[in-house]
């Protein structure tokens, strides 16, 4: 700790561990079971309670609480779970982020994400690698978020939904279905097309980016049940997007799929 630049208010457990170049701030509180990585900026009024890893290069913004138990009314507090967060994170002010409930488990939030003001990840959620998650935007206990999501303002996920990687969700929305991976969603549980412009921001071929598109087609607008359009699916020559798409749809049986919105979808989304 000799590097580190800690608030003279701030309150510091002599336990913790935190790295060289670490700035803690005004009245912040760090408990005994943190470990905070090399570079990480704790603004004020910052509680990280629990067990809690937290990389390097992280911003951590004002009245943030990490680790905090879990809002479940089965959980003990004599369980060990903890918060897991990798690095170079923007965690700004307000956000909450809760730990695992069952024991041994954890709540994963990857690298490079940024969860904007007064956003709640819910106990057990894992986040993956380059997440927006806006202002106010509200995840339920075990949420998957996949790479490269971005959660639209305000919007709700209930517990244990999946939401796949490059999904645009508007804010607003509320979901209780799993977003298949390179939708478009919005509103209550609905999908509205393909978001073409996050694929090809990501770099996606013109190639891949078609078999999407049929895959798409097949799943939603062929007319045939999702068992059929898998079976059809699994005859096609796609690629490994495409096949992404249609094996996460396969695997979305505890919650099923967002179906699509009819009449509201357009040419250019597909």
């Amino acid at each position: 700790m000799t590097s580190a630049k800690i608030h003279p208010t701030a309150i510091v457990d002599t336990a913790a561990r935190i790295g060289s170049d670490v700035e803690i701030g005004p009245f912040s509180i760090v408990g005994p079971q943190v470990a905070i990585g090399e570079n990480t900026i704790v603004q004020s009024h910052v509680v990280i309670e629990g067990e809690v890893e937290i990389g390097s290069g992280n911003l951590i913004g004002h009245g943030a609480i990490i680790g905090a138990p879990p809002q479940d009314i089965s959980f003990s507090p004599e369980r060990k779970t903890k918060v897991a967060i990798g690095n170079n994170n923007i965690i700004r002010e307000y956000c909450t982020i809760h730990r695992g409930t069952a024991e041994g488990s954890a709540t994963k939030i990857g690298n490079n994400n940024f969860l904007m003001a007064g956003a709640h990840i819910g106990h057990n959620c894992e986040i993956g690698n380059n997440v927006v998650i806006a202002n106010n935007c509200l995840l339920a206990g075990y949420v998957q978020v996949d790479d490269g999501a971005f959660l639209g303002g305000g919007s709700t996920f209930h517990q244990f939904m999946h939401i796949g990687r490059l999904v645009m969700v508007q804010g607003s929305s509320a979901f209780g279905k799993d977003l298949p991976p390179f939708v478009v969603a919005a509103e209550r549980n609905s999908v509205f097309g393909v978001n073409v412009v996050g694929l090809r921001r990501a770099g996606f071929s013109t190639k891949d980016r078609e078999e999407i598109k049929a895959a798409f087609k097949l799943v939603y607008l062929s007319g045939l049940n999702i068992s059929q359009a898998l079976q059809n699916g699994a005859t096609m020559n796609f690629g490994a997007p495409a096949r992404e798409f249609l094996d996460f749809i396969g695997n979305a049986k505890k919650r099923a799929i967002c179906p699509l919105k009819r009449g509201a979808i357009e040419e250019r989304s597909l």
